[in-house]
This record gives structure tokens, sequence and C-alpha cells, in this order.
């Protein structure tokens, strides 16, 4: 590598679960720098979920969906000969915790809900049931990779 290694950047845990994890979702959910209310409506999303699913909290319920959505292998695009293939590969650990969140984030954004928090809380519920957008998201990459099983030679 040419040059030296980009440097991690800690990031602090919210300030009610007191977890990284809801920081990190909430800054994918973040737009034009508004982190409060980004906040307000994750925290919103979960008073929703808590609301609709008895016995069991808000934040179990988006961790669980986390990890239903979070893919292990994803296709990549390479060239041999001439021909373009697709080449299936396993994800890095935080490449798969931050696909996870894009996914959940973008499908939840195309919901049909009324404010964000709604979206976000029904995402949340479909995907720890392993229904929803952004579960089918993960399933169609498992899917294409294994179908591109028989060029994993190609790999380096």
């Amino acid at each position: 590598m040419r040059r030296r290694k980009a440097k991690k950047i800690t990031i602090l845990p919210d300030p009610r679960f007191n977890e990284v994890l809801v920081t990190k979702f909430v800054n994918n959910l973040m737009f034009d720098g508004k982190k409060n209310l980004a906040f307000k409506i994750f925290y919103e999303a979960i008073d929703i979920v808590e609301s609709k699913v008895e016995d069991t909290p808000g934040l179990d319920v988006f961790k669980k969906g986390l990890d239903n959505v979070t893919p292990s292998v994803e296709v990549r695009s390479r060239r041999v000969g001439g021909a373009t293939f697709q080449i299936p590969t396993p994800v890095r650990e935080e490449r798969k915790q931050s696909l996870a969140m894009k996914w959940m984030i973008t499908y939840s954004r195309k919901r049909n809900e009324k404010t964000m928090a709604a979206k976000l809380a029904a995402e949340f519920i479909a995907s720890s049931k392993e229904e929803g957008a952004a579960y089918k998201k993960k399933e169609d990459t498992l899917r294409m990779a294994e179908a591109n099983k028989a060029f994993s030679h190609f790999r380096f």
C-alpha cells in the first residue's frame, strides 16, 4: 500500500442505551449533520417497536433484525481475460455491519408509513421476523453468490 493506513475513529455510545451500535446506525440515518433529529427518530422508532411487540425490548428487536439482515458473502466484479465475472467473496466484519445498516435505512425510507420513525419501526419488526425488503436483499445477495460459486477460484 502506498499510503499510510487510516486512523480508526472511536464512536461514542448513545445516551439512552449506552450502545455504540445505535450511534453507528444513527450516523447512517443522519441527513445534513442533524444528529439530534436522527436520534429522536431512532428513539421514537424503538418506542413504537416496544408498543407493537410485547415481552421483548425494542433494542433487542433492532439487534435481532440487524443480525438477520447482515450478509456473510457478497459478489464482486472481476475482469478475467476480457470477460467480467461475479466472484463471491466473504465480507469483512465492519462492512457486514455497515451494509446491514444501509440496507435497513434504504428500504425503510421506501416504505409507505407516515413518519420516518414508523417506517424504521416497521422495518425493524419485519427484519426481526426474517421478512421485509432488507432481508430480501440479503437473501438475493446470498443467492447470487451461490449461483456464481463456480467462479470462486478467480478470487485471490
